[in-house]
């Protein structure tokens, strides 16, 4: 498989996590930096998914 779509879906992938705690688990009191906001807790986890498929 290519790299970078290899990386490309690791990144969607964990996007599509990071929503999921947002949605299911989150924060009730919106004091959470991570879980209080779909977007940023989208973003950490498509990085974190990005590189847990890149392997760096």
């Amino acid at each position: 498989m290519n790299p970078l779509l290899k990386s490309a879906i690791g990144a969607i992938v964990g996007a599509a996590i990071g929503f999921a705690i947002y949605r299911f688990v989150g924060c009730k009191t919106g004091t959470c930096p991570l879980n209080s906001n779909p977007w940023i807790a989208m973003a950490v986890w498509g990085l974190v998914g990005f590189m847990f498929a890149s392997g760096k």
